[in-house]
């Protein structure tokens, strides 16, 4: 798949998050901020239906967005150039098969840089993997809702879960998630599923990881709480702190509580929990 890369030339941080929040109501992917303009990222098909709203939304600040097609050859190009290790307080690496190998007794997850996304630097899947370390998966089966490379269904799987579903309804994602899986011999404890939620429709789970955002968050809650089993963990980011009443909101109404709130920079993460009696 060929992404198309929106540069919007602002370096004020401030002006990035608001715009991030702006186009996150779009289908944009993942974006990157830096001193030279925030980035965008959109698979090709998707901007079409949405550039004239997104160029309208840019004016409206003041800004006019330069776009440039990547080939899905040259962004893998860039990213296994310059593809940095994820450390995790130090009990969880998250790295590439070029770079060394953990310390003895770290726990390690390899991740092949086929793309940008997933690769574990990003500061949602920073806490969603901080997060996952604290859990007590021992034995539990999982869902990874737009697993992307994979890397959470990783990560759960080394903190002991017994099984991964992993749901990503691109085909590039579902074909790297697959390598990755062999890359750490996961092969049989993590299952890669080419679709959205009708792939889950009849499955249960113990807890839910889905870093997505704010608005695929909302028309799935009530997925998220049917296919958890009462008591069950809910892990949510790929948002920020004014999306936490919404989705706080919303998960109330599917028997869904709010646990904790964790943050790194301006993402969020929420950890609900379903109610032990909850019937959907």
């Amino acid at each position: 798949m060929n992404y198309i890369e929106l540069t919007i030339p602002t370096a004020d941080e401030t002006m990035q998050e608001i715009l991030t929040a702006e186009l996150s109501d779009f289908p944009f992917e993942s974006f990157d901020n830096g001193e030279l303009g925030l980035k965008a990222y959109i698979p090709e098909d998707a901007l079409p239906p949405c550039r004239e709203e997104v160029d309208h939304l840019l004016r409206g600040y003041g800004f006019e967005g330069s776009y440039l097609k990547i080939e899905e050859r040259n962004w893998n190009e860039e990213w296994e150039k310059d593809f940095p290790m994820t450390d995790i307080e130090g009990r969880l690496i998250i790295r590439a098969p070029f770079h060394e190998a953990a310390p003895e007794g770290v726990t390690e997850v390899i991740v092949r840089p086929r793309q940008a996304f997933g690769s574990g630097q990003h500061a949602t899947t920073w806490m969603m993997s901080r997060e996952l370390l604290d859990m007590a998966l021992d034995g539990k089966s999982g869902l990874d809702m737009g697993s992307g490379t994979g890397v959470l269904s990783l990560v759960a799987v080394k903190c002991g879960a017994r099984h991964m579903d992993a749901v990503d309804i691109d085909p590039w994602s579902d074909d790297n998630c697959r390598e990755n899986i062999a890359t750490n011999h996961m092969e049989g404890r993590i299952t890669p599923l080419l679709g959205s939620t009708e792939r889950i429709a009849d499955r249960h789970y113990d807890f839910v990881v889905a870093n997505i955002h704010r608005n695929i968050h909302l028309a799935a809650m009530e997925v998220y709480a049917r296919v958890l089993n009462p008591g069950g963990d809910l892990l949510l980011s790929g948002f920020f702190e004014e999306d936490i009443a919404p989705l706080e909101e919303s998960a109330a109404r599917y028997g869904l509580r709010t646990q904790s709130v964790r943050s790194r920079d301006e993402w969020r993460l929420l950890h609900l929990v379903k109610n032990g009696t909850e019937e959907l």
